[in-house]
C-alpha cells in the first residue's frame, strides 16, 4: 500500500516537473496565442458584454493602453468606424473618446501584457518546482 502511495506521488511529481518544462519551453508558443487572440478579440469587439469584449476592456483600464501595439489597431475595427475608441482606452476616468486619439491611451497593451507575463513566470515556475518537490518528500 504504502509503495503504491510513493508510486503515486512520484507520478504526480513527474507530470509537474513535465509540465514546468513544457511551459517554458513553449513560452513563445504562449505569446503568439495571447497576441492572437488579443488580435481575433479587437476585432470582434463589442459593447453588450461579450466575454472577449469585457476581457479587452478590463486589460485597457488595468493596464492604462489600447490596442495591440498601439491605438492606432483600433481603427481597422468595426467598432472603431461605428462607435469610434471604446471608453476603456481613456487615458482619464469619464471621458468619451469617440475618434479624438487625444483622449487615448497611447501605448498598446500587448507589450504590456507579455511583461508582466515574463516577470512573472519565474515566481510561478519556482513555486510549481517548490511544490513539486514537497510533495515527493
Amino acid at each position: 500500500m504504502l509503495k503504491l502511495y510513493a508510486m503515486f506521488l512520484t507520478l504526480i511529481f513527474l507530470v509537474q516537473v513535465v509540465s514546468a518544462m513544457l511551459g517554458f519551453v513553449f513560452r513563445h508558443e504562449i505569446k503568439n496565442t495571447f497576441k492572437n487572440n488579443y488580435e481575433n478579440a479587437l476585432k470582434h469587439y463589442n459593447s453588450t458584454g461579450d466575454y472577449r469584449s469585457n476581457a479587452v476592456d478590463k486589460i485597457q483600464n488595468t493596464l492604462h493602453c489600447c490596442g495591440i501595439t498601439d491605438y492606432k489597431d483600433w481603427t481597422d475595427t468595426d467598432y472603431y468606424s461605428e462607435k469610434g475608441f471604446p471608453k476603456s482606452c481613456c487615458k482619464l476616468q469619464d471621458c468619451s473618446p469617440q475618434r479624438d486619439a487625444d483622449q487615448v491611451n497611447n501605448e498598446g497593451c500587448i507589450k504590456k501584457v507579455l511583461t508582466i507575463l515574463e516577470s512573472k513566470i519565474g515566481i510561478v515556475a519556482g513555486i510549481s518546482f517548490g511544490i513539486a518537490c514537497c510533495q515527493d518528500i
